[in-house]
């Protein structure tokens, strides 16, 4: 019969393909516009107990080229540390370290960090190395700031406080920068750490 109507009706989608289209809808939107929750919180906290066994190590540094030796090396220390925990953290979580929150985290953090390893060989060339640890902290505050608007609370308000330290090393005698950087890189995010990992699950 040439013309059938009824042969010619598609048939009609299952309600479980219905659902799961609407399902994989929805994770999509959310993914766009959710938070990433997969910052670390006691990697965060063991970067903060890195950073004060540095400024003492850093103190007792006789030139400036050993200082410095002693702070790249725990930047580096910091940076495995918080990669390491932040993947155990999303496998754990099952939290995406490539979707939207996370890409957009870490844009707003790194761009600030690179800002101040330039500014670091600036400074340095320049002779005002004095100005260096507030500069760090100004720049690592940022950073985690404007990385945190896309994560829980708590990380933007820790990303305020590292500011507020870099804005105090600027204001103190340049003897107390090391006292500072703990304060900054250290007991802030130490608190900081602890109170990720009990809130929003390690």
């Amino acid at each position: 019969m040439v013309g059938d109507p009824v042969a010619a009706r598609p048939e009609p989608l299952a309600l479980h393909e219905h659902a799961a289209g609407d399902l994989s809808y929805i994770r999509r939107v959310m993914e766009r516009g959710g938070s990433f929750t997969a910052v670390p919180g006691w990697g965060q906290a063991a970067i903060g107990a890195t950073a004060l066994l540095a400024a003492a190590l850093a103190h007792r540094q006789g030139t400036f080229a050993g200082w410095l030796t002693i702070w790249l090396g725990e930047a580096l220390l910091a940076l495995a540390i918080g990669l390491l925990a932040m993947v155990r953290k999303a496998r754990r979580t099952g939290v995406s370290l490539l979707g939207p929150p996370a890409r957009k985290f870490a844009i707003g953090f790194a761009a600030p960090l690179l800002a101040g390893l330039v500014l670091t060989v600036v400074l340095v060339r320049g002779g005002a190395a004095a100005a260096v640890p507030g500069m760090w902290l100004l720049l690592y505050g940022a950073g985690v700031a404007a990385g945190g608007a896309f994560s829980v609370p708590v990380v933007p308000v820790t990303g305020g406080a590292l500011m507020a330290a870099g804005v105090a090393a600027f204001a103190a005698p340049s003897a107390w920068g090391d006292a500072i950087l703990a304060g900054g890189f250290g007991l802030v995010q130490v608190v900081a750490g602890v109170l990720i990992a009990r809130r929003y699950g390690g």
